[in-house]
């Protein structure tokens, strides 16, 4: 069984939420708490260097973690954490918005871990994750979708984009695959060498959590 953890970092708040029942483990850094506070949603865990924050106001009944180290993100440490637990899936909320030096840094992160922990994010505007060598999206008819190497990727094949790609290659200084769009209910996206993020955009859409 693919074990599913939920987790929420300390970006945009997010306006639509999941079932949190799909989920075995509620996570979250200590910046999110606040938010989740508001939504009615508490936490099984919360790891963060805890700056702003006393251990001691958090309820109990949540497992604490602390992790001062300053030579990595707190997505990086918390994804560690998740991967240390055993599980498999992590469906990540608040990794972009407000300032986007962290969004940055929270790509390199899934980029670290991605051949470790199946890593999906959701914001308010789009979910995207890092694809596969073969990708299959079903159900996206109509949909936008974003090819963005990291930082290239080689080689690329897709079907059932309105601007196919026939064998060719995305590099971040100097073409990239923004805005295209899905003009068949399944897209396939192949790739010899690289990394590439997939966007789907879901403004207008109700949100799909896989």
């Amino acid at each position: 069984m693919n074990k599913k953890v939920l987790l929420f970092l300390n970006g945009e708040v997010p306006s639509t939420l999941p079932d949190t029942t799909n989920y075995e483990l509620i996570f979250c850094t200590d910046g999110a708490f606040r938010y989740l506070q508001q939504l009615n949603i508490q936490p099984d865990v919360i790891s963060g260097d805890f700056d702003s924050t006393e251990i001691s106001d958090f309820p109990s009944g949540i497992e604490i973690i602390s992790t001062p180290e300053q030579n990595d993100t707190d997505f990086a440490k918390a994804l560690q954490i998740i991967l240390d637990k055993g599980f498999e899936h992590v469906d990540v909320f608040g990794a972009s918005g407000r300032q986007q030096d962290h969004f940055i840094g929270n790509l390199n992160a899934a980029f670290r871990f991605k051949d470790k922990i199946n890593i999906l994010f959701y914001d308010n505007y789009s979910h995207y994750f890092f694809a596969e060598k073969q990708t299959e999206l079903e159900g996206y008819f109509g949909r936008t979708i974003s090819l963005l190497p990291f930082p290239e990727c080689k080689n690329i094949v897709t079907k059932g984009l309105e601007y196919p790609l026939n064998k060719e290659d995305l590099n971040l200084l100097s073409r990239v695959g923004t805005r295209n769009k899905a003009n068949d209910d399944i897209v396939t996206i192949e790739y010899s060498e690289g990394s590439l993020v997939i966007f789907i955009i879901d403004q207008d859409f109700p949100i799909l959590l896989t």
